[in-house]
Parts: C-alpha cells; sequence; structure tokens
C-alpha cells in the first residue's frame, strides 16, 4: 500500500530521540495542530505492536476520539498505527520512517486513507469539520514534522551544550 501523503525533514539529532518524541502518543499533541494527545487503553502502558491507544482531536470547537492501534514499533526506525472510528471502522494509517544520516535522521511521516467512501465524503467532515482532508494533512503533516525537529534538535543542544562552573 502507497500513501497519499509522504513528507520528510532532516533532523539534527539521534534516531532514538526523534522515535521517542513521535511514540509517546499521549503528548502528540504537543507537536500535532489537530491532535491534543490522549490515552494508553489497558493493560498497554507504551507503544508496542497491538498496543491500543484512544486518540483525542480538536478542529476549533469540534472535538472527536479514535480508536488506534499499534501495527509496527521498530524503536529508532518506524512507528505505525491505524486509526478507526469510535465503531471500530479503518480511516486511515499513520506511519513514521527514521532513516539514520550523517548529520542525525530524516523523519519520514507518511498518511494512508483507507476509509471507505461513506467516512470520507459524508462522516469524516461532519465529525471532523475539514472537507479536504488530503489538503489539510499536507498542512498537518508540516506542522508536525517542523515541531518534532525542533523539538529534537533543542534536547540535543542541551545535552551537548557545555556546563560552566559557578565561581
Amino acid at each position: 500500500m502507497e500513501p497519499w501523503i509522504s513528507l520528510s525533514t532532516e533532523v539534527a539529532a539521534d534516531p532514538d530521540t526523534v522515535w521517542k518524541l513521535i511514540s509517546d502518543l499521549p503528548r502528540m499533541g504537543e507537536f500535532s495542530p489537530e491532535n491534543v494527545g490522549g490515552e494508553w487503553v489497558a493493560p498497554a502502558t507504551g507503544p508496542a505492536v497491538g498496543a491500543r491507544f484512544r486518540g483525542n482531536n480538536r478542529n476549533g470547537e469540534r472535538m472527536w476520539w479514535t480508536r488506534v492501534r499499534i501495527v509496527a514499533c521498530e524503536p529508532g526506525r518506524e512507528f505505525t498505527f491505524d486509526v478507526r472510528t469510535p465503531f471500530g471502522v479503518r480511516v486511515s494509517r499513520w506511519s513514521y520512517v527514521i532513516t539514520p544520516t550523517p548529520g542525525g535522521c530524516r523523519l519520514t511521516e507518511n498518511w494512508y486513507r483507507v476509509g471507505n467512501w461513506f467516512i470520507r465524503r459524508i462522516m469524516g467532515p461532519r465529525v471532523t469539520g475539514r472537507q479536504d482532508r488530503p489538503g489539510y494533512n499536507v498542512s498537518s503533516i508540516e506542522h508536525t514534522l517542523a515541531a518534532v525537529k525542533a523539538r529534537a534538535e533543542h534536547l540535543r543542544a542541551a545535552r551537548t551544550e557545555p556546563t560552566t562552573s559557578l565561581p
């Protein structure tokens, strides 16, 4: 299956740092313009294949939640999850792929549109308020990649700055 949208950014940070940021779904709201976080569904307490998560989303006054299931989880390399409606209908897949580079890594975010016609044309726009989901997701992915990049590079700089001792 090929993604509908695939965008990348170069990050001057190690792959493990970037992976920890994108796989911390409860904190994804710090990076995403639409997702505001969520919580792991028991017994899950973190990212692992098969783990489930309830994602909370917002567009202005509209709020909705989704069911998320992790389908690929390889620390430092890949984090992929399927998104379903509260009724269990699959609507999308999101995937983050991390490729090591000499200066850090390349982070690629992929969006796969998998929902049926009714979900895409009728229910999705009514629930989310977004008529053009692919168009919105381009700007959303750009925002998310820039925010993850900024945080990862800030963390790297904080670890490498020399400490000064006071006299």
